[in-house]
């Protein structure tokens, strides 16, 4: 639509708003007066240019995503920048956190900034950039982490995999820190992980397949906090899902360390149990 043909003034009613950062939770009408929120009332009693039935449904900020796989650049075939951006808008998410395990990965500047310019063309959700931790993802180097801040870069992880060693990822901590970042990590070892494919238990020995234990994750989420700790630096746990890794950062964050955690859809609702019905046919 043309900014000429954009209504200037929209009413949204009768919708549950739902507004955590002002303790709202009610059944009100939301005025927009030239693309910025006019008022929110019980019931509002004016001419608009266009109004929008939202009973029985939720009216809320923009919702944002620390965690989406992008497949530009590299691998278009199977999404670009401006699809996902796209369809995180008909989601209701508004801005979306790139991870850097693209092809070629996101760490150099330039990377960074073709991101930011992708999703500006689209002009759908803001999509942030992820850069990498450590040069290529490979884990031996660190990337230029003040280049890809200055690039756009929201945070730094190497995910896909974990930041592969504890002096690497101590760096990173303190650069991040210097910077006002969080790094984001992937917590597996994969010296105990060793290319499992389930959680390693009774049902990955009945069915025979290779496994990874719980305490593969564990380990790396104690390294992480107890670094972060003592850089005084933000550490976010990608994908957590063990029981043991939770209590982890629960004890983390009463003694103070800067540590936040996230969680996937398949990890809160299925355990391994799920696995015995799969049919490779």
């Amino acid at each position: 639509m043309a900014e000429a043909d954009r209504p200037s003034t929209i009413l949204i009613r009768g919708g549950r708003v739902v507004d955590p950062a002002a303790r709202r939770d009610e059944i009100a009408d939301v005025l927009i007066m030239y693309g910025r929120i006019a008022d929110v009332a019980p019931r509002i009693e004016r001419p608009v240019d266009r109004v929008l039935d939202a009973r029985g449904l939720v009216v809320c900020p923009g919702l944002v995503d620390i965690h989406v796989h992008l497949r530009e650049p590299g691998q278009e075939r199977k999404e670009t920048i401006a699809d996902g951006a796209r369809a995180a808008v008909r989601g209701g998410f508004t801005t979306i956190c790139a991870m850097p395990n693209t092809e070629p990965p996101l760490d150099t500047r330039a990377h960074c900034e073709f991101v930011v310019d992708q999703a500006a063309r689209a002009a759908a959700a803001r999509v942030l950039p992820i850069g990498c931790v450590s040069k290529g993802r490979r884990g031996e180097a660190l990337a230029e982490l003040g280049d890809l801040t200055d690039g756009g870069a929201c945070a730094f992880s190497d995910d896909g995999d974990p930041v592969r060693t504890a002096a690497l990822m101590r760096r990173a901590l303190q650069y991040a820190a210097m910077l006002d970042r969080v790094v984001i990590d992937h917590c597996e070892d994969p010296s105990l992980s060793c290319g499992g494919q389930m959680h390693a238990g009774v049902v990955s020995t009945e069915l025979g397949l290779p496994a990874k234990p719980g305490v593969s994750e564990d380990v790396i989420v104690a390294r992480d906090i107890l670094l972060a700790e003592s850089c005084g630096s933000r550490v976010h746990i990608a994908h957590l899902s063990t029981a043991r890794a939770l209590a982890l950062v629960r004890e983390g964050r009463q003694r103070g360390a800067r540590v936040s955690c996230e969680v996937t859809p398949h990890h809160l609702l299925l355990t391994d149990e799920a696995v015995r019905g799969f049919d490779a046919a």
